[in-house]
């Protein structure tokens, strides 16, 4: 393509409508910049939302593929397939979970997550222990049974009757859990930061009482880390640090290092209900998938990576909070790790469009909340260009 206008007509002409897109058609990225197809360079604070934690196209990432590319690209789960085999044992090497189901997205390993649960009981004796409690402004996908699960009026219309079994309740509120559980109650589906809801991070003592709970009550409690995880919040996992562990993870975006894949871990206790035949996906744990994902887990997880990625969200949210000192159109600061928002007054979309002007690229939720997903790999020197750019259109925005 010779222009961003070029490509925006071929997508309007063959492409479904169903995403708002900005005038822009990205078609290269490196590091923690992209280029438009008219060649403007962009910092993207956005991270193909949460996807490139190691930016655009890491080395490591690409090699890998390149490599088993030639080597195998698919062949399906009626067989044993090397790097699936090496990327399980990793996630269990690094995570709670023993073993692992690889599906292709982050709504395939919540679907995969609610059988699971609603099969454990079944497998036990009871079958009418089925209902699945989730939390107001959640998102967990896009599918019918994941989009029944997501508590946003806005995601459900022109798409009802949902899925039933699903009960939606307060976020950080143990009153209205405990007034909403019932002897049909299988699980409690939770993100310990709600992203696409607003950046809204879950209490300690919340997280902390509802496991116990849930054990008091033999309820599975099942965290969608589709966002949070690997790295996001500057641990690998952010269970880790509410000193916690679920009993069902769902996982997705960055595992695959830019590549699609999804996973869905537990027990060997719970996870045994998933015998032959009870779910699969045809694509799911493909080599290719999985040899992105064995390489860019690897860059996640060498020393010092993390903890270096942590303190520039340290860094970040400081800066962001001086803002919001100099400012009175931020009314909140918000986040942990690189994943972090500032909820506006006012509606935040001409926020994305000046910062996009000046080769930015942010992201607005819930209509006036900017939220920040840079890849890992952010430098205090971006951070800082973004401020400044903030700071200055904040200004105008104030006159």
């Amino acid at each position: 393509m010779k222009s961003n206008q070029e490509l925006i007509k071929l997508t309007n002409k063959h492409v479904a409508q169903n995403y708002g897109r900005y005038p822009i058609g990205l078609v290269r990225g490196k590091g923690t910049s992209v280029w438009d197809a008219s060649g403007k360079k962009y910092i993207d604070f956005v991270a193909g939302l949460a996807v490139d934690n190691l930016g655009h196209c890491p080395p490591t990432v690409v090699n890998a593929i390149r490599k088993q590319a030639g080597k195998l690209l698919h062949v399906s789960n009626l067989y044993h397939i090397e790097p699936q085999s090496q990327l399980a044992a990793e996630l269990a090497r690094v995570s709670f979970a023993d073993k692992f189901f690889f599906c292709n997205s982050g709504t395939e390993a919540n679907e995969a997550a609610i059988k699971l649960a609603r099969r454990w009981f079944y497998d036990n004796g009871q079958p009418k222990r089925h209902e699945i409690i989730t939390m107001n402004d959640s998102f967990h996908g896009r599918t019918m049974a994941s989009l029944s699960a997501t508590a946003q009026k806005k995601i459900h219309i022109g798409f009802k009757p949902l899925l039933p079994g699903f009960k939606y309740i307060p976020f950080n509120d143990i009153a209205a859990l405990k007034k909403n559980l019932t002897k049909k109650t299988c699980a409690v589906l939770i993100e310990p930061i709600q992203g696409e809801g607003g950046v809204n991070l879950a209490q300690e003592t919340y997280l902390k009482t509802l496991r116990k709970i849930c054990n008091e009550k033999g309820i599975l409690l099942i965290f969608d880390e589709i966002q949070t995880g690997f790295g996001r919040t500057g641990r690998l996992f952010a269970y880790e640090r509410y000193k916690i562990k679920p009993d069902i993870i769902t996982l997705a975006k960055a595992l695959g290092g830019g590549i699609a894949i999804g996973a869905m871990g537990s027990t060997n206790k719970i996870i045994k209900s998933f015998a032959p035949g009870t779910h699969g996906a045809t694509f799911g744990g493909n080599p290719l998938a999985c040899a992105a994902s064995l390489a860019s887990l690897k860059t996640l997880t060498k020393k010092g990576f993390l903890k270096k990625s942590s303190t520039t969200g340290d860094y970040f949210l400081k800066k962001l909070y001086r803002l919001k000192d100099d400012f009175s159109i931020i009314r909140e600061v918000r986040g942990v790790g690189l994943m972090l928002a500032i909820e506006l007054n006012q509606p935040g979309a001409e926020v994305v469009t000046k910062c996009m002007k000046e080769g930015l690229l942010i992201n607005c939720i819930q209509q006036n909340t900017i939220r920040f997903l840079p890849p890992l790999i952010i430098t205090r020197k971006e951070i800082n260009f973004l401020i400044r750019t903030l700071s200055k259109i904040f200004t105008k925005m104030e006159q």
